[in-house]
């Protein structure tokens, strides 16, 4: 990883915790977790083996083709994702797009003078910690949930409401059968660098005018994240056990079903948390983010599917099957669009 890169990844912690709260995306239905007794053990059995994954959108104009392949984490632990149908799809097209996503870039020596600024950024301000910014029951509910999934740990009691959501998140999937790191997105580009197809970036590159004073802005400023944290204690359990449900049907390649599941946001509240604070609408870099993400995406698509004979693209299946279904706006423009059977 080069250092610019690097230094371009550490400063997008401006919206870490909106795109956290968004890669994995539990049903809106699910069971309270506060409904339930904290060490209830979820009905799912996560699926292990040799799995074939879900198949391939087709998007097409003429003799020139796109396959889109669904991205989703978590997945199962145990689970060895059958790659040999996605690596003949890449090695015989000219380039692959990679899963779309924002990023504040500012180059690797003006990030150099920005990292001291950025230390501390995930801390509440003037040294508060969690119980000091929560309400009293959901603090004691805090705790019954750090002890199951996390353990001791007194550094996280000084942490804004919305990374330790997200800390928590990543703690109960792991000792659910679940993880986060698949390999999957790393598998395609591994297999595109073999056959020496072009891999594109389709990452949104945002201006930020004073990124410095932003940073320090966010670590002055209160963040309206109580909610945030409120809804993922509330929902945690219930939410790992909907996780696995879409864990399984990825890996069995079960279109049916992964259709019928509810791929919208896991918690608006985590996301105007972010969007709406004050930090974030200092600066328009931040104004309509998504939308200008989608849009960017498709544009590239178009520009490939027009360039090449045979294009390979990787989205979030939230992205294919939800209601942000990035294909939607291909279609629109009269592409033909096949969902995989």
């Amino acid at each position: 990883m080069s250092k610019r890169l690097t230094c371009s990844l550490y400063l997008s912690f401006l919206t870490l915790p909106a795109l956290a709260q968004t890669t994995v995306q539990p049903a809106a239905e699910a069971v309270p977790a506060a409904e339930a007794e904290p060490d209830a053990v979820p009905a799912t059995v996560v699926v292990e083996g040799r799995r074939p994954g879900p198949g391939v959108w087709k998007v097409s104009k003429g003799d020139h083709v796109m396959w889109v392949f669904g991205l989703y984490s978590p997945l199962p632990q145990k689970m060895e994702w059958d790659s040999a149908r996605v690596e003949r799809l890449v090695a015989k097209s000219q380039e692959v797009l990679t899963r779309p996503g924002a990023r504040v870039d500012v180059g690797f020596f003006r990030g150099l003078t920005l990292l001291p600024t950025a230390i501390g950024i995930d801390k509440n301000p003037d040294g508060a910690t969690l119980r000091d910014v929560l309400p009293a029951d959901v603090y004691a509910r805090w705790q019954v949930l750090k002890g199951k999934y996390i353990g001791e740990n007194d550094g996280i009691e000084r942490r804004r409401p919305i990374f330790v959501a997200d800390t928590l998140l990543s703690a109960g999937i792991g000792k659910n059968g679940l993880t986060q790191n698949t390999g999957v997105e790393e598998q395609i580009e591994k297999t595109a660098k073999h056959n020496k197809v072009k891999i594109t970036s389709t990452t949104l590159s945002i201006d930020v005018d004073d990124p410095r004073g932003l940073m320090k802005e966010f670590k002055k400023s209160q963040v309206e994240d109580v909610a945030c944290f409120t809804k993922t204690l509330e929902r945690l359990e219930g939410d790992i056990d909907a996780m696995r449900v879409r864990a399984n049907a990825w890996a069995n390649g079960d279109i049916a079903e992964i259709s019928r599941l509810d791929f919208a946001e896991r918690e608006k509240a985590c996301n105007d948390a972010i969007f709406n604070s004050p930090f974030a609408k200092r600066s328009q870099a931040f104004d309509h983010l998504p939308e200008r993400v989608r849009a960017n995406w498709v544009k590239m698509a178009k520009k490939s599917l027009a360039d090449n004979t045979s294009t390979f693209a990787l989205l979030s299946m939230k992205d294919l099957v939800g209601p942000t279904n990035f294909l939607a706006d291909l279609q629109a423009d009269g592409y033909t669009v096949e969902s995989p059977k």
